[in-house]
């Protein structure tokens, strides 16, 4: 069965991220293949990677390559348009480069991941901002990019080489380098309190991409409408529940996203991917279910925060089955990201004296 390209991103990702997370804690035969593979892919990191220092998005990394494809991949070095941190392109590579360099001391690895932390710094707009592609952007690459958790995966990579976590202590960083990086992780979170939407007064939630100068919400491509997003404000209410000393606009920040999360909670209905009559393909709908958890729609409109599924003609529709097979099977609209956030508010607001 063909899948959707955005289930072969998944895929892809996972893969990535479980070679991120391998433990160290196995047999000494284990740790060497280990130790083989991830140099195996820390080289091709450091073919991928672009000269403006960062890398392209949704490449297997963990693949042989032919001679041809190298070939093609160092002159694809110069390019300037496909540098980016979308899709966890760029943190992810240089967290996998962070832990082959612990391990091995290469000063290779070390060159490269300095490389794409200067590549970082420099994308930052003033406002605190990050775009989604650089340094050539066009057109919604340039807007400060929440969709698929850029902007917090960029800040979460910064706060964790400012302390040093590992794999980023030692020598991998200097103490210059780390204060400011410090420095552009606090205009970050400044950056996702100036764009927290404010609806009659209220604190809401975010769009998954804002104006790099207004920060006002905007859209994407046609099918991604401005709008109330709930899954990336699910990773960065996380994110601000994550800092170790919140002011006082962090926690209204927090509860209000929060409450506005629960408000708009839908409840009765599940995801179903039911297989089509005369084909090996599925299809995806929504379904009435009394016993399922709650879930979140994607998107809600700005004016109603109502839910809403949209195709590539940019028109949004409030029923799955009103929009075509393509975007109703290719794109997650409905999620249960914000439902892992209760037990974590209720310690996060217990322990900071948030009501």
């Amino acid at each position: 069965m063909k899948l959707p390209t955005y289930h072969l991103f998944q895929t892809v990702v996972v893969a990535f991220a479980m070679m991120l997370n391998s433990s160290v804690a196995m047999p000494q035969d284990d740790r060497e293949r280990s130790l083989a593979k991830d140099r195996f892919v820390a080289e091709q990191i450091l073919l991928y990677q672009r000269d403006t220092g960062g890398w392209p998005k949704n490449i297997d990394m963990t693949r042989p390559l032919s001679q041809d494809e190298r070939t093609q991949i160092l002159h694809d070095k110069q390019r300037r348009d496909d540098s980016t941190i979308d899709n966890g392109a760029t943190t992810g590579e240089m967290r996998l480069l962070a832990r082959v360099y612990q391990q091995t001391y290469d000063p290779r690895y070390r060159e490269a991941f300095l490389r794409g932390m200067a590549y970082l710094l420099d994308g930052q707009y003033a406002n605190g901002g990050w775009p989604q592609f650089w340094p050539e952007k066009k057109g919604y690459h340039g807007q400060i990019t929440f969709n698929d958790d850029a902007m917090v995966n960029t800040l979460r990579l910064l706060r964790d080489v400012r302390s040093q976590q590992p794999p980023f202590q030692g020598e991998l960083t200097d103490r210059k380098l780390r204060r400011r990086i410090g420095k552009a992780f606090d205009k970050g979170i400044e950056c996702l309190l100036n764009t927290q939407i404010v609806c009659d007064g209220q604190l809401t939630v975010w769009c998954q991409q804002h104006d790099s100068i207004t920060l006002q919400p905007v859209g994407a491509r046609t099918f991604e409408l401005p709008a109330y997003c709930s899954q990336e404000s699910a990773a960065i209410v996380q994110l601000l529940m994550e800092l170790p000393r919140p002011d006082r606009r962090v926690k209204r920040a927090v509860a209000g996203a929060m409450r506005w999360l629960d408000a708009h909670k839908l409840t009765g209905f599940r995801v179903e991917h039911a297989p089509l009559r005369g084909s090996d393909q599925r299809d995806t709908r929504l379904v009435k279910d009394p016993t399922a958890p709650p879930l979140w729609a994607r998107y809600y409109d700005l004016e109603h925060a109502e839910p809403f599924v949209c195709d590539r003609d940019g028109v949004p529709r409030r029923r799955l089955e009103e929009i075509g097979y393509e975007r109703r099977n290719g794109y997650a609209w409905y999620g249960t990201r914000p439902a892992r956030l209760y037990p974590l508010y209720q310690r996060w607001s217990e322990k900071h004296g948030v009501k």
